[in-house]
Protein backbone atom coordinates (compact mmCIF):
# COMPACT_ATOMS: atom_id res chain seq x y z
CA UNK A 1 0.00 0.00 0.00
CA UNK A 2 1.36 3.43 -1.00
CA UNK A 3 1.71 6.17 1.59
CA UNK A 4 2.29 8.85 -1.09
CA UNK A 5 -0.32 11.54 -0.55
CA UNK A 6 0.63 13.74 -3.50
CA UNK A 7 -1.86 15.78 -5.47
CA UNK A 8 -1.24 17.35 -8.88
CA UNK A 9 -3.19 19.63 -11.16
CA UNK A 10 -2.90 22.34 -13.77
CA UNK A 11 -3.78 25.88 -12.74
CA UNK A 12 -2.83 29.23 -14.26
CA UNK A 13 -0.21 31.61 -12.91
CA UNK A 14 -1.20 35.24 -13.41
CA UNK A 15 2.19 36.76 -14.12
CA UNK A 16 0.49 40.06 -14.98
CA UNK A 17 -2.63 41.61 -13.49
CA UNK A 18 -3.59 43.10 -16.85
CA UNK A 19 -2.18 41.00 -19.67
CA UNK A 20 -4.16 37.78 -20.13
CA UNK A 21 -1.52 36.37 -22.46
CA UNK A 22 0.83 36.32 -19.47
CA UNK A 23 -1.51 34.00 -17.55
CA UNK A 24 0.42 30.78 -17.99
CA UNK A 25 -0.51 27.21 -17.14
CA UNK A 26 1.60 25.54 -14.46
CA UNK A 27 1.59 21.99 -13.16
CA UNK A 28 1.29 22.13 -9.38
CA UNK A 29 2.33 19.09 -7.36
CA UNK A 30 1.83 19.05 -3.61
CA UNK A 31 3.45 16.44 -1.41
CA UNK A 32 3.71 16.57 2.39
CA UNK A 33 7.25 17.98 2.12
CA UNK A 34 7.17 19.79 -1.24
CA UNK A 35 5.17 22.25 -3.32
CA UNK A 36 6.42 22.19 -6.92
CA UNK A 37 5.25 24.46 -9.79
CA UNK A 38 6.39 23.65 -13.33
CA UNK A 39 5.96 25.75 -16.48
CA UNK A 40 4.90 24.72 -20.01
CA UNK A 41 8.30 23.16 -20.73
CA UNK A 42 8.26 21.46 -17.29
CA UNK A 43 10.97 23.77 -15.97
CA UNK A 44 10.78 24.45 -12.26
CA UNK A 45 9.12 27.76 -11.40
CA UNK A 46 9.40 27.15 -7.68
CA UNK A 47 9.93 24.19 -5.37
CA UNK A 48 9.56 24.74 -1.64
CA UNK A 49 8.43 23.14 1.59
CA UNK A 50 4.71 24.00 1.89
CA UNK A 51 5.30 25.14 5.48
CA UNK A 52 7.35 28.04 4.06
CA UNK A 53 4.36 29.31 2.05
CA UNK A 54 2.05 32.11 3.14
CA UNK A 55 -0.97 33.41 1.32
CA UNK A 56 -4.68 33.92 1.01
CA UNK A 57 -7.64 33.11 -1.18
CA UNK A 58 -9.41 36.16 -2.59
CA UNK A 59 -13.16 36.45 -2.88
CA UNK A 60 -12.87 35.98 -6.63
CA UNK A 61 -10.98 32.70 -6.24
CA UNK A 62 -7.38 33.77 -6.81
CA UNK A 63 -4.95 31.92 -4.58
CA UNK A 64 -2.21 34.46 -3.82
CA UNK A 65 0.90 32.74 -2.46
CA UNK A 66 4.05 34.36 -1.14
CA UNK A 67 7.17 32.22 -1.43
CA UNK A 68 10.60 33.62 -0.54
CA UNK A 69 9.19 37.15 -0.82
CA UNK A 70 7.78 36.63 -4.31
CA UNK A 71 4.05 36.76 -5.10
CA UNK A 72 2.38 34.02 -7.16
CA UNK A 73 -1.26 34.61 -8.12
CA UNK A 74 -2.82 31.29 -9.14
CA UNK A 75 -6.24 30.95 -10.75
CA UNK A 76 -8.31 27.94 -11.75
CA UNK A 77 -8.44 28.80 -15.43
CA UNK A 78 -6.68 31.13 -17.82
CA UNK A 79 -7.99 34.03 -19.86
CA UNK A 80 -9.09 33.62 -23.47
CA UNK A 81 -5.65 34.93 -24.49
CA UNK A 82 -3.79 32.52 -22.24
CA UNK A 83 -1.83 29.65 -23.73
CA UNK A 84 -3.30 26.20 -23.23
CA UNK A 85 -1.44 23.65 -21.13
CA UNK A 86 1.33 22.04 -23.17
CA UNK A 87 1.29 18.41 -24.21
CA UNK A 88 4.22 17.90 -21.81
CA UNK A 89 2.18 19.33 -18.93
CA UNK A 90 -0.81 17.14 -19.78
CA UNK A 91 1.44 14.08 -19.99
CA UNK A 92 3.14 14.92 -16.67
CA UNK A 93 -0.26 15.22 -15.02
CA UNK A 94 -1.42 11.91 -16.52
CA UNK A 95 1.83 10.19 -15.53
CA UNK A 96 1.61 11.44 -11.94
CA UNK A 97 -1.59 9.54 -11.24
CA UNK A 98 -2.44 12.23 -8.67
CA UNK A 99 -4.59 14.54 -10.77
CA UNK A 100 -8.09 13.39 -9.86
CA UNK A 101 -10.27 16.22 -8.55
CA UNK A 102 -11.46 15.88 -5.00
CA UNK A 103 -15.20 15.46 -4.41
CA UNK A 104 -15.35 18.88 -2.75
CA UNK A 105 -13.96 20.65 -5.82
CA UNK A 106 -17.16 20.58 -7.86
CA UNK A 107 -18.29 24.10 -6.97
CA UNK A 108 -21.68 25.69 -7.16
CA UNK A 109 -23.88 26.19 -10.19
CA UNK A 110 -22.84 29.82 -10.73
CA UNK A 111 -19.13 28.94 -10.49
CA UNK A 112 -19.63 26.08 -12.94
CA UNK A 113 -21.69 28.16 -15.38
CA UNK A 114 -19.64 31.36 -15.38
CA UNK A 115 -16.18 30.18 -14.41
CA UNK A 116 -15.88 26.50 -15.31
CA UNK A 117 -15.50 25.56 -11.63
CA UNK A 118 -12.26 27.57 -11.32
CA UNK A 119 -13.06 29.07 -7.90
CA UNK A 120 -13.88 25.65 -6.46
CA UNK A 121 -10.56 24.26 -7.76
CA UNK A 122 -8.69 27.06 -6.02
CA UNK A 123 -10.61 26.53 -2.75
CA UNK A 124 -9.57 22.88 -2.98
CA UNK A 125 -5.90 23.87 -3.45
CA UNK A 126 -6.23 26.32 -0.53
CA UNK A 127 -7.50 23.52 1.73
CA UNK A 128 -4.79 21.09 0.58
CA UNK A 129 -2.00 23.63 1.12
CA UNK A 130 -3.32 24.54 4.56
CA UNK A 131 -3.43 20.85 5.48
CA UNK A 132 0.22 20.54 4.34
CA UNK A 133 1.25 23.33 6.73
CA UNK A 134 1.10 26.49 4.61
CA UNK A 135 0.12 29.59 6.58
CA UNK A 136 -2.98 30.70 4.70
CA UNK A 137 -5.79 33.04 5.65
Amino acid sequence: MSTDTAHSGIVHWRRSLWNGARCEPVVVTLRPDSLHLRDRSLGTVVQVDPRAVTGRLTRLGTLVLTIDGRRYALVGRGASLSPAPSADQQQALNDSGHGAPSPGAAGGAVDQLLNGGAAARMRDWHARLAAAGARLS
